[in-house]
């Protein structure tokens, strides 16, 4: 079924759709939409864009940027990994240039991507592109791990790394893929990947606002985001990362209405209908992932291609649905675990369809959850610093079993503090988590284990102490046995 899936997707891209829409999507339409989920979520500022064949239905900005300015369909926005689609387009022209083989080993092209694994010798250009390369999170620690400057000091990290499977055994989404394959991009070209993609992606589509970042101190004001602690915004930094080439492209609402067209019209000014193709045509290995797009079917079962894009305070999201001729994109400035460009956006396509859009997401339930961890966090300060005065007081001499027990129970929420990256990392099947990350992934549950871990380890320091104190000679302190 997925091959019978991808050959329908490659012809209806191949030329322009003709298909009857069966909902009357419209400017106003869409409006309703964004506020309605505003209001149902606080989220503060988006950017949406809708096509249709040529044609922009609409492209617009709601709310305001983490510096207070309003959001307008000029006012560049990350796009996250969304950035993928591009690096993976600049390397198909690069190959209908004739500069480089999809198939042909990536150290042909780039002599110094090496690892410390021989088998990396063997991946391909287009095992890079469909995240089948063997590299994953698993063996190389992209995100918690030290940060590059720049494409070529990524590329050089990656020197004592090792692959997790032989090339083109199994699929992996690992960030480091799509850098390599952006020094590729410079590389062969001679040219800064930022300067690549402006001269022969966004140059031709007349994106005329939009750029690649490298590093996180790179994002303008309005690129940044927020998190939503009991339902507020707060605006924050992106955590220190590098993200060209992966997930570095800023654009707005009017530049990704371009990209769309693009997508739905056989490539447009950009790349040809038949590497268009090889953009969307997986492998057995990858799936439904093919070169820097996924393939999927909507909730009505029409086909899409897509690809979202998370960063720690912003999300976003692009779908092109080849039988309909829509495309939709959508940028949010709250972070991944809030996921607000993707709801939006299949709420988007679900009026597309003429289908029921689903319900307005809450954050009540979130809310509630965060207030009642907060309240714990402010019970566990005033429960440490009871136990921290009875130990002062009243302290305890216990035998060495009991004494071992307690500090222990102690302790445990410091060890759970210390580790939960790794727990993290496991329920997100083997992503690379950073412990500074999980403060962006649950804020408030942070609070709560950050004040159980240091409440309950001065606690036991204090009994330790004033143990100690209490049985030295000359203290005069008396030793109370039945004291907790």
């Amino acid at each position: 079924m997925r091959w019978i899936l991808t050959a329908v997707l490659l012809l209806l891209a191949a030329s322009p759709a003709t298909a009857a829409e069966p909902g009357a999507l419209t400017a106003a339409a869409i409006d309703a939409l964004v506020v309605k989920h505003r209001e149902a979520t606080g989220l503060p500022g988006v950017a949406v864009v809708v096509t249709k064949g040529t044609e922009v239905v609409h492209a617009a900005g709601y709310g305001h940027s983490p510096d207070g300015r309003p959001i307008t369909d000029r006012t560049p926005m990350a796009v996250a990994s969304v950035s993928k689609s591009f690096t993976a387009l600049a390397v198909v022209q690069l190959a209908e240039a004739g500069w480089v083989r999809l198939d042909a080993p990536v150290r042909e092209f780039l002599p110094e991507f090496t690892m410390a694994d021989p088998r990396s010798a063997g991946i391909t250009v287009r095992q890079l592109l469909n995240q089948t390369s063997g590299m994953s999170d698993s063996t190389y620690a992209a995100t918690s791990g030290p940060q590059a400057a720049t494409l070529g000091e990524a590329v050089a990290m990656l020197k004592p790394a090792t692959l997790a499977a032989a090339p083109g055994t199994a699929w992996s989404y690992h960030n480091p893929n799509y850098v390599v394959a952006a020094r590729l991009v410079e590389v062969v070209s001679g040219k800064p990947f930022a300067t690549y993609l402006r001269d022969h992606v966004f140059a031709p589509l007349r994106m005329n606002d939009s750029t690649t970042a490298d590093t996180d101190r790179d994002l303008p004001p309005s690129a940044r985001g927020h998190l939503m602690p009991l339902g507020f915004p707060l605006a924050v930094p992106e955590p220190t990362s590098f993200g060209n080439g992966s997930g570095g492209v800023l654009s707005t609402a009017r530049d990704m209405a371009a990209w769309l067209i693009a997508q739905n019209y056989g490539g447009g000014a950009v790349v040809s209908p038949a590497g268009l193709a090889e953009l969307r045509t997986p492998t057995p290995v990858s799936g439904s992932y093919a070169l820097g797009w996924s393939l999927d079917t909507t909730a009505s079962g029409s086909p899409v291609i897509e690809h979202a894009g998370d960063l720690f305070t912003s999300t976003a999201y692009q779908a092109v649905l080849p039988s309909s001729g829509y495309g939709i994109a959508v940028m949010a400035n709250t972070g991944t675990v809030y996921g607000d460009a993707s709801t939006l956006a299949r709420t988007v396509i679900a009026a597309a369809e003429g289908q029921a859009t689903p319900g307005e997401p809450s954050r009540t339930g979130l809310v509630v959850t965060d207030a009642v961890m907060l309240a714990l966090a402010v019970f566990v300060v005033a429960f440490s610093a009871r136990g921290v005065r009875r130990a002062v007081r009243s302290p305890v001499r216990r035998g060495p079993w009991r004494t071992g027990l307690s500090l222990a129970v102690l302790v445990a929420p410091l060890m759970l503090c210390l580790t939960a990256h790794h727990v993290v990392s496991y329920l997100y099947r083997g992503r690379d988590v950073g412990w500074t990350h999980l403060f962006y992934f649950y804020p408030v549950f942070m609070v709560l284990l950050c004040a159980m871990a240091i409440g309950g380890v001065t606690v036991a320091l204090a009994r330790l102490v004033f143990r100690e104190r209490s049985t030295a000679p000359g203290q005069g302190l008396e030793i109370s046995r039945t004291a907790a």
